[in-house]
Order: C-alpha cells, then sequence, then structure tokens
C-alpha cells in the first residue's frame, strides 16, 4: 500500500510526477539532527564538558612525560586550536540550519494564526450583526406589543360605543 504524502512537507519534482522521493525523509532526519546539535550546544553541559575536555587536554600536555605528550605547548596547543577551529566550523552551518527550520516553522504557525484571526474576526462581526437585528427586532415588536392596561382601555372604549350606538338588527 503506497505512504500518502504529508501536507506540511512540499512535494519534490519527482513525486509531482508521480515517482516517489526518498530524498524527504533523508533531509527532514538531517534537520532533526541539525536541531539536536543546536540545542546540545546551546546546553550548560556542552559548555562545561567542552571546557573540562580542553583544561585536561592543556593540563596533559603541559605536565605529562614528553615522549606521552601529542601537542606542543611551545606551539600554542596547535592540535586542540585545530580541533576547536573544525568543530566551530561544522557547528555554525548546523546551527544556522536549525535556524532556518524553525523559521520555515515559524511562518506557516504564523499564517495559521493569521488565518485562525480571519475566521475569529468574521465570525465575530456575523455574531455582531445578528445581536443587532435581535436588537431591533426586539425593539420594533416591544413598540408593537400590547399591554393590558392598553388592552383595557380599547376594550372600555368598545363598551362604550356599543352600549351607545343602537342595534340596527332589531325589527
Amino acid at each position: 500500500m503506497a505512504r500518502s504524502p504529508r501536507l506540511d512537507t512540499p512535494l519534490s519534482r519527482s513525486s509531482a510526477v508521480g515517482r516517489s522521493a526518498p530524498a524527504a525523509p533523508s533531509r527532514d532526519r538531517f534537520g532533526r539532527f541539525t536541531e539536536w546539535v543546536a540545542r546540545a550546544m546551546g546546553t550548560p553541559a556542552f559548555l562545561v564538558l567542552l571546557t573540562l575536555f580542553c583544561v585536561l587536554w592543556i593540563v596533559w600536555n603541559s605536565t605529562a612525560p614528553d615522549h606521552l605528550r601529542f601537542d606542543d605547548a611551545a606551539l600554542g596547543f596547535t592540535a586542540l586550536t585545530l580541533m576547536l577551529s573544525l568543530q566551530a566550523s561544522y557547528a555554525a552551518p548546523l546551527i544556522l540550519l536549525a535556524q532556518n527550520r524553525q523559521d520555515d516553522r515559524d511562518r506557516v504557525q504564523i499564517e495559521q494564526d493569521r488565518q485562525r484571526a480571519e475566521r475569529n474576526l468574521a465570525d465575530t462581526e456575523y455574531l455582531a450583526r445578528e445581536i443587532v437585528a435581535l436588537r431591533l427586532a426586539l425593539e420594533e415588536r416591544s413598540s408593537q406589543a400590547v399591554t393590558r392596561d392598553v388592552l383595557r382601555n380599547e376594550l372600555k372604549a368598545i363598551l362604550a360605543e356599543l352600549d351607545h350606538t343602537p342595534d340596527e338588527k332589531q325589527p
């Protein structure tokens, strides 16, 4: 059974023609990975571990016997500097990719919020019109409503009229 495409991801050119696109899940997997890296690098635990790594590196290469040292302190710990530069050169683009994915999600959320706000406004305007129509109908009805006193007075006037007019049907 063919799996239906997700509605929140755009179709690739190959899937628009009718073929499946195997690249979409791997792109999503890589995107999730970039977000995981960005989240992990923004934690205090990462900073503490990186600091401990650098301190241990420097202490080892400064205090260990010469034949066990692998990075010379006299050269300014070149290998450590290269490793940190490499880490930074990969971290920056991964963080930017994660930010781009978040921007895309924010854009979709903002559009959904805008559409929801438009629907709420239309519903509110409709309800306001209905309330005004009900008020107008009640005011019209209340101006035509016959109270007990008005009915009594009308009936008394009709009785008085009947008492004063001679009956035309009598022979």
